[in-house]
């Protein structure tokens, strides 16, 4: 039987994803097909019609449809309901069930890596898209306090409400704040876009260790300002394609019930850059 899988969102040429599901495909002799598929902002609903006419086994969902895809699904899981976006669905006989694989995602190369979580300080930057589900990736591994440093503290402080609400002890700062202070953390996190054209950090990691956990979500480039600097103090590094990888992985399985081909989909993603 032959199944279709497809992400979706806007803009989404340039999306790695079809290259790491084909490759996972491949690799494990699936007769399966992944396309990227172009939904534009307010057409959503037309979009999960037509993806449920060709009866699509699953797909992913990006930007701009993670939140307004919520209301179109039949099922969710814990994760979805906990960070209140979805950006995997699976479709069961037109039943659609809706995951959401950026907290396992995010967590994902810290186990690979066998990196504790347990009582570290965390400073997370940025606390848009991908913040709250890193917040609740953190709360779940039971860290000992998270500071969230962003542009508007409003958002921040928001942030750092909900992380509250999960039993992790947080507060909000604003990112221009931070000043010398990264050398006080074990995990500092840039969940922000800045990197992605090349911008320099975010913040000075002056002081910091090689003890010193440092983890850029953004993944184009993969060497952004911030990951640079942080191999000039030998730090531990995780780069954003890690958590890219983690997502990629998680749906895999939550479509296919097995255990996905780490590394054939590893492969595929860096040939991507």
């Amino acid at each position: 039987m032959s199944k279709s899988f497809a992400v979706i969102g806007d803009p989404i040429d340039h999306s790695l994803s079809p290259n790491i599901h084909s490759a996972a495909f491949r690799e494990m002799n699936l007769d399966s097909s992944y396309i990227a598929y172009r939904i534009p902002k307010g057409e959503l609903a037309e979009g999960i019609e037509g993806l449920k006419k060709i009866k699509i086994d699953g797909f992913n969902v990006t930007i701009p449809h993670k939140i307004e895809m919520m209301k179109y699904l039949d099922k969710i899981d814990e994760s979805c309901s906990l960070i209140g976006a979805v950006n995997t669905v699976s479709n069961k006989d037109g039943v659609l069930k809706g995951y959401n694989t950026d907290m396992d995602g995010f967590l994902e190369p810290f186990k690979k890596k066998e990196l504790k979580i347990s009582d570290t300080k965390v400073l997370l930057l940025g606390a848009g898209g991908a913040a709250r589900a890193i917040v609740a990736g953190f709360a779940k591994e039971k860290a000992k306090s998270i500071t969230i440093a962003n542009r508007t503290l409003e958002k921040a402080k928001d942030l750092s409400k909900f992380a509250k609400s999960i039993g992790l002890d947080a507060n909000a700062i604003k990112i221009e704040d931070v000043k010398e202070s990264a050398k006080d953390y074990d995990i500092i996190v840039n969940a922000t876009s800045i990197g992605l054209r090349n911008e320099p950090s975010p913040i000075s990691l002056d002081g910091i260790n090689e003890k010193t956990i440092v983890y850029d979500i953004v993944y184009m480039p993969m060497n952004t300002d911030f990951i640079k600097n942080a191999k000039e103090k030998k730090s531990i590094i995780i780069y954003g394609y890690e958590m890219l990888l983690g997502q990629a992985v998680r749906s895999f399985e939550i479509w296919h019930g097995i255990e996905a081909p780490y590394n054939a989909m590893k492969k595929a993603l860096l040939g991507g850059f």
